[in-house]
């Protein structure tokens, strides 16, 4: 028999080391070296196995038959437009989000909508018994005879199950709870989550069935586990929100079937998700009418546009040194934009303190927000409002130009279906297209034009 190997795995890099380390060498972190036992086992080496037991085998690629698999569509909207028009056949799906967020009440009502269009989805739960799920389904009106709900953290059970049952979709909620057979290390370990994870995309790809994994996330917002659990993936979802608001964004940061650009809002009621088919009038509805510090920003999220408040109050420091404070915006880009209108429009800025957020909680970091910034900024320091009816598109280079942005016909379209009558845009994107009426819009080419026709300073 095997002799029982020993050592001591990273939690959060996965390096290993025959002996305990206080600190990682290759990370640099603290505490995280956990003792895992393993018993090499000897057996063949399995490969891969579709649901009729063919083998897989090398092909030409001449030879292989490519079908384009159409895709699911769930009832949710915003969750297609994230995963690129829908759920793609033998995709491995993994979410991630903090506790409480709402990932298992998203899955859950995704679940039922798709047991309900004639899909057998089979739910699998290491975290809560049957009777707990269905009391969350009753809650959020979730009722199909094509649901199956089982608890179990047994990864070689729930293969012999997927195998019987033979679903179109499993969701396994969650992958640091399952238990892979002849790993002896702790559950939620590196080495179980690789080899649970393993194991679910061979599942996947072989059988053809869906699996949505939900992920647990580390105190700095990554998923826990090691990269490899992103890496072998098709799509990895991030699930954001704030725990002492309702509004919640579904972000997609890996994407083989789509962009990873794509956003999806939704608010949490009683009832469960509900979607959010115009968020620019939620970013919009708290402004205030003549408030000084503030700029509207058309920014893209993949194909949709967005009208964010871009908020900003600048004081007086009363320390040597001033302060640079941003939530939802890049505080290097924030500090970039002050040098630029101090140089090229001469706003003495460097003994103010700065404080700025994307109002909303939402995050942006394209070029094209560089004008508002700029604008919220400037308004702020001067103490003269925008007008409630201006927005502001374009990227800010160092001499000051107004530099050209992308989608700019569909930015225009956005803030004239909500009501914006003059909108600033680089000058440069004028040319090639005609502006729609019913809005005006103003070409500007450098930020002291901009700030003199918003402002007039």
């Amino acid at each position: 028999m095997a002799k029982a190997k020993t050592n001591y795995v990273c939690q959060n890099c996965d390096y290993s080391s025959p002996r305990y380390l206080g600190r990682c060498p290759n990370c640099g972190e603290w505490n995280t070296m956990v003792e895992e036992v393993s018993t090499p086992v000897a057996k063949p080496q399995s490969t891969r196995v579709t649901a009729s037991g063919e083998h897989t085998r090398p092909q030409l690629m001449n030879e292989i038959k490519h079908t384009t698999e159409t895709r699911v569509k769930t009832q949710m909207e915003e969750l297609n437009r994230v995963l690129g028009g829908g759920i793609v056949p033998g995709s491995l799906i993994l979410i991630g989000g903090d506790p409480g967020i709402g990932k298992s009440t998203l899955l859950l009502q995704v679940s039922g909508q798709l047991s309900a269009t004639g899909g057998k989805v089979l739910y699998v739960s290491g975290e809560e018994s049957a009777s707990q799920i269905k009391m969350r389904a009753d809650r959020l009106v979730v009722n199909s005879d094509h649901l199956y709900l089982y608890p179990e953290t047994d990864m070689a059970s729930i293969r012999a199950n997927i195998e019987e049952m033979q679903p179109d979709y499993v969701v396994i909620d969650s992958v640091q709870t399952m238990q892979a057979p002849g790993i002896e290390s702790a559950i939620g370990s590196v080495s179980q989550i690789r080899a649970v994870t393993g194991e679910l995309m061979q599942i996947a790809k072989t059988n053809g069935i869906t699996i949505f994994v939900v992920g647990h996330v580390t105190k700095g917002g990554a998923i826990a586990g090691p990269k490899i659990l992103e890496h072998m993936v098709d799509t990895v979802l991030y699930f954001e929100g704030d725990m002492h608001h309702t509004y919640r964004i579904l972000r997609a940061v890996k994407n083989r079937f789509g962009s990873t650009n794509e956003l999806g809002i939704f608010e949490m009621k009683e009832g469960g998700l509900y979607e959010v088919a115009n968020p620019s009038e939620i970013f919009l509805e708290e402004r205030l009418k003549d408030a000084t510090g503030s700029a509207i920003v058309v920014s893209m999220e993949g194909t949709r546009p967005i009208l964010v408040e871009v908020q900003a109050l600048i004081t007086p420091s009363v320390f040597g040194n001033a302060q640079r404070t941003a939530s939802g915006l890049d505080r290097n880009r924030v500090s970039l934009l002050m040098a630029v209108l101090e140089k090229r429009a001469n706003l003495m800025l460097q003994n103010q303190d700065a404080f700025l957020k994307a109002a909303g909680g939402v995050k942006l970091d394209e070029p094209a927000i560089d004008l508002a910034i700029a604008l919220s900024i400037a308004s702020s320091y001067r103490d003269t409002a925008t007008a409630p009816t201006d927005c502001f598109v374009g990227e800010v280079g160092l001499t000051g130009e107004i530099r050209r942005v992308s989608r700019i016909e569909q930015r225009v379209a956005e803030a004239k279906k909500l009501g914006f009558q003059r909108i600033f845009v680089p000058k440069n994107n004028l040319q090639g297209w005609n502006p729609p009426t019913g809005i005006d819009v103003v070409g500007v080419s450098t930020l002291r034009q901009a700030l003199k026709l918003a402002l007039g300073v």
